[in-house]
């Protein structure tokens, strides 16, 4: 949101209980790799990995003791898992591996974890293993050696070694996880199938399937002639686009700001920056120009291609850029005014179950109305916490918020601080309480948070303008299984003559695509932002290069798409009917907008719940009637056809004046 950290009702990352909720990291930030999990044919099979021998293992574990092959000979079967310390899936199958180990090692297999990236340190690796609680050797794999002798491409990759020590399976543990999507259980039980079919003696059914993470961070003989390095272009154009995530302290898994680290991501980089995953961004250009753009140009990307394929040369460290200063523990351009907890104690997160919203009251004791140019929501615990948002009530008891029409600030993960014009801020009536709701999600082990909230209050004496968020909601959803284009439209009409900033999109899971138009008096339509492949991992906030002016009367037309088909790898049932709810298995449709009006100027009273329902039943009798008029159900009808005891309510709703009604226009006349 335009000057706050922006939050929404819906996840941005998907969780599951007893989900390693550090997948937020894969998907917030993710420089994770694209391909989609599949079993490989045959002759990949073949040309690849199976049959290969692990004829050595030279390595030292963390605590320095140095392992060789015949210390893992015992074993009948062994499973070589490659790890990395900051991959984000390769936290999440850690510790699955340890789940396995529990049910396999009395029957006579074995597990081996490798290290293989170069910018995993020791300290680092000695950390992951006593976080994830490995109880199996965790090797630092020197030099890429074993990853070399197996050919490993990815972290997580495993490698089932039967008694020879021959690869006889080859890639994921399962289906799980993916980029972007986590299922509530394994579809595939990839690496488990393995070995029942290897211990039962039969062949096994799937040798091969496709390992999804991140690359192995190989050592690489740098190209000294190269004239892209990191000291010179690269660190320049990973501050512009990625170092605000990518830092100490932040959302993403790894920082992306010292050489030594960054140089093992660089094939990641480059792969993901490719695949358009990297930097994160889904609107359509054709329409809007935006201040938070973060689109990469051709000539950055091709400059990070090159760097890469030169083996990421390091170049004069002593040119690397300035660095940006940041507010120490905060997304904000400066130290908070006030801080407020948002729950008076700490919160105690159960291990397991789901946790219904909280919502706790603070009164901030404002004996004068508060300007709130800047403010961020901070989760005490991102593991458990997946969305707050806060609003500004009167001291009345009331606990309807309507947080589908606008909140004070929000947070959901990944989201940014973006500046506003000078003189526009929020308004905090004095007297008023601060109401947080707080979703948190159980990740297997009980937890605790205490977030907080930081304001910024802009000076009375300068304020020009009220920022207002409000949104146009389709709450009537209805979506049938297995439909992969479900779309709906909701509107916010008799909108004031104010500055439009932006919008903040919102669905869940099955979410496909939303947009959004402006209708003006005339009923002219306008697209304002269209987002073709809506990712909820990235609810963001879309903000205008420069404020958009609306005149009064217009209307605000959203349309969304949903996929609850089995192609949507995030649909968590393709067989269920989908309707609003709050958890992410439930769906919503709103889309936020943010708006700035002049200060004091007064605003036309929200319409109550009962001229909305009345309103509501208009409009959908208006609809059945114009699908049943809209016979070959192209969209739209025209005068001609339309019963001639209907042409005034045509003629009333076709505000263009063209003959032809489409259902838009219905859905937008008054």
């Amino acid at each position: 949101m335009v000057g706050w950290r922006v939050g929404c009702l819906g996840f941005r990352i998907f969780v599951w209980k007893k989900v390693y909720l550090v997948l937020r990291s894969l998907v917030a930030a993710l420089l994770v790799v694209a391909s989609i999990a599949s079993p490989l044919s045959a002759a990949d099979s073949l040309a690849g990995h199976l049959g290969t021998q692990l004829s050595q293992i030279d390595a030292d574990d963390f605590r320095g003791r140095r392992w060789q092959l015949e210390d893992v000979a015992e074993p009948q079967l062994l499973v070589v898992a490659f790890f990395g310390t900051q991959c984000p899936l390769a936290k999440l199958y850690a510790t699955r591996l340890v789940e396995l180990e529990k049910e396999y090692a009395s029957r006579g297999v074995g597990f081996v974890a490798v290290m293989s990236n170069t910018q995993d340190s020791i300290a680092e690796i000695a950390a992951f293993a006593r976080d994830h609680k490995l109880t199996f050797p965790v090797l630092k794999d020197a030099g890429n050696r074993i990853a070399d002798r197996l050919a490993a491409e990815r972290t997580p990759e495993v490698f089932l070694l039967d008694r020879e020590r021959k690869v006889i399976y080859w890639g994921r543990v399962d289906d799980q996880y993916g980029i972007g999507f986590a299922r509530d259980f394994p579809r595939s039980f990839d690496l488990k199938n393995a070995l029942d079919d290897r211990l039962a003696d039969r062949p096994i059914k799937t040798p091969v399937t496709r390992s999804i993470g991140c690359i192995i961070g190989r050592q690489k003989k740098a190209d000294s002639d190269a004239k892209i390095t990191f000291g010179n272009q690269v660190s320049r154009i990973l501050q512009k686009h990625c170092v605000e995530c990518h830092r100490e302290g932040e959302i993403a898994p790894f920082a992306l700001t010292d050489y030594d680290e960054v140089s093992g991501w660089a094939d990641m980089i480059a792969e993901t920056v490719r695949g358009g995953r990297m930097p994160p961004w889904h609107a359509d250009p054709a329409h809007g120009s935006f201040a938070n753009d973060r689109s990469m140009s051709d000539e950055d990307k091709q400059t990070l291609y090159d760097w890469a394929d030169a083996g990421a040369p390091a170049g004069n460290l002593a040119n690397l850029p300035e660095p940006i200063q940041y507010t120490p523990g905060w997304l904000l351009p400066e130290a908070p005014d006030m801080i407020v907890n948002v729950s008076p104690e700490p919160f105690e997160v159960p291990a397991d179950g789901a946790v219904k919203y909280q919502y706790f009251r603070v009164d901030p004791g404002f004996t004068e109305d508060k300007w709130l140019r800047y403010a961020e929501l901070q989760p005490g615990n991102r593991e458990v916490v997946h969305h707050i948002l806060a609003f500004a009530r009167p001291k009345d008891g009331s606990k309807r918020l309507n947080a589908e029409r606008g909140y004070l600030v929000g947070y959901v993960p990944g989201t940014r601080i973006e500046p506003i014009p000078k003189g526009w801020a929020k308004k905090i009536p004095a007297g008023s309480e601060l109401i947080f709701q707080v979703h948190y999600t159980p990740i297997g082990t009980p937890q605790i948070d205490h977030s907080r909230l930081g304001m910024i209050f802009a000076d009375d004496a300068e304020i020009t303008h009220e920022i207002v968020t409000t949104s146009a909601v389709q709450p009537r959803l209805n979506i049938p299984p297995g439909d992969d284009n479900y779309t709906v439209t909701a509107v916010q009409r008799d909108l004031p003559n104010s500055q439009l900033l932006g919008f903040s999109p919102h669905m869940h899971l099955r979410g496909k695509a939303f947009r959004y138009e402006l209708v003006d008096p005339n009923g002219q339509r306008s697209t304002l932002l269209d987002i073709p492949a809506y990712d909820f991992n990235w609810q963001t906030f879309y903000l205008f290069d420069n404020p958009m002016s609306v005149d009064a009367g217009s209307q605000m037309l959203c349309t969304a798409a949903f996929d609850n088909s089995s192609k949507n790898l995030n649909n968590p049932d393709p067989k269920a009917t989908v309707r609003w709810g709050d958890q992410t298995w439930d769906e919503m449709m709103i889309g936020y907008f943010h708006y700035a009006v002049p200060r004091g100027e007064a605003k036309a009273a929200a319409p109550t719940m009962r001229q909305r329902a009345a309103e509501a039943i208009r409009r959908n009798g208006r609809l059945r009637v114009f699908e049943r008029i809209d016979t070959d159900g192209d969209g739209k009808i025209t005068r001609q056809q339309t019963p001639s005891e209907l042409h005034a309510t045509f003629d009333r709703l076709d505000r263009n004046g063209d003959s032809i009604l489409t259902r838009a226009e219905v859905e937008t006349g008054d």
